[in-house]
């Protein structure tokens, strides 16, 4: 059962990050894709909004956002922790992480990126140029050009997760994870 719906991005793109969760971060350009975790991620602005994305510029994701100019936030739930890991553990010089973990694949609404299906949010994005800051600090100020979350989690503009699986994840290193509330660890 699909429980997707879109938001209205000035009310509630923010509010999908503003409690700081760990995120999957998908890309795509000229038929390469990638996924990579990522906890430097926040909000920036309201209407329209933007956000904030921390990339070294040595990752094999670098060329892939420069290429395509956007990428989707994919906010994992609890029983998301193990993949989440996972992806943040290897890089994509390696391995193909989408055939590696057998990730299923689905496409975003708005960008030309993959999503990661089971994840309870979407904030797609597309790259506000600033050479400047994206070379000297592996800083990308992004637009968020749509955006959709798992009603059963997030509705009305708020999180509100029903139960233990349904929640947004923190990491804190060395394979311990945060839900909303209380910590848990994959063992490496």
């Amino acid at each position: 059962m699909n429980y997707l719906k879109n938001l209205d991005l000035a009310k509630s793109a923010d509010r999908l990050l503003n409690h700081g969760p760990t995120t999957l971060v998908t890309f795509e350009h000229a038929g390469v894709r990638n996924v990579m975790a990522a906890s430097w991620v926040m909000p920036l602005d309201f209407d329209p909004p933007k956000v904030l994305l921390v990339l070294d510029g040595s990752t094999f994701s670098w060329p892939l956002l420069e290429g395509s100019g956007s990428f989707v936030l994919n906010l994992p739930s609890r029983i998301q922790a193990e993949l989440t890991l996972a992806v943040g553990s290897c890089s994509g010089n390696d391995v193909d992480k989408f055939a590696t973990f057998g990730i299923g694949e689905a496409r975003a609404q708005v960008v030309q990126a993959p999503i990661i299906p089971g994840c309870l949010a979407y904030l797609e994005c597309r790259v506000i140029e600033e050479p400047h800051i994206q070379k000297r600090y592996d800083l990308f100020i992004a637009e968020v050009v749509a955006a959709y979350a798992d009603e059963r989690a997030f509705s009305n503009g708020r999180w509100h997760f029903p139960n233990e699986k349904l929640r947004t994840i923190h990491y804190s290193g060395g394979g311990t994870f945060y839900p909303t509330g209380i910590p848990f660890n994959i063992n490496q």
